[in-house]
């Protein structure tokens, strides 16, 4: 004989597979995590080198800009020595000129010559002076013309004068110094 069994059992049901969409879903979103977790790792780690660079360079400007100021503090230093001693150079060559000047002057002056006053001022000589006659003083200018160390020897003035019944003459004159 076959049974049969009429009353409802209840049967588990199967588990359904989740659909494809799903999983391919869930995979997507995990690999997109994973690509972005890399992507925030590797552009941290550039974030920070490039961070760490910036510093280098910022101490090393700041090295350089030191060292540029002291350049420039040797530059200014070494351009006031030149300077100065450029000035010493021209005092040492211009502490003969006087003494030029006044053998130079006093050689060629004649008996009956005296000078009064004698200036000096850059290269111009100013010499004031008196002469028993005025052939005497036309002769001084004449030596002054002469000599080598004087140009462009101009007689201003030659007066005639009497002091005490002595007449003489009271000339002014100027001239260069060749350099």
């Amino acid at each position: 004989m076959i049974k049969v069994n009429l009353l409802p059992v209840k049967r588990k049901k199967k588990a359904k597979p989740l659909p494809t969409f799903i999983i391919a879903t869930i995979l997507v979103t995990v690999v997109i995590c994973i690509i972005m977790a890399y992507l925030v790792f590797f552009f941290s780690s550039r974030l920070s080198e490039r961070k760490d660079q910036f510093t280098k360079n910022e101490r090393k400007i700041s090295e350089l800009k030191s060292q540029i100021k002291a350049v420039e503090d040797f530059e200014n230093r070494n351009k006031m020595y030149k300077e100065r001693n450029d000035i010493i150079e021209q005092l040492g060559k211009n502490k003969a000129v006087p003494v030029k000047v006044l053998s130079e002057i006093s050689s060629v002056l004649s008996s009956g010559i005296w000078l009064q006053s004698l200036s000096v001022s850059g290269g111009n000589v100013s010499m004031e002076g008196y002469g028993y006659t005025n052939s005497e003083i036309v002769a001084y200018i004449d030596n002054l013309k002469a000599s080598p160390l004087f140009t462009d020897v101009y007689l201003q003035e030659s007066k005639s004068m009497e002091k005490e019944k002595i007449s003489f003459y009271m000339f002014k004159m100027t001239c260069k110094i060749k350099v």
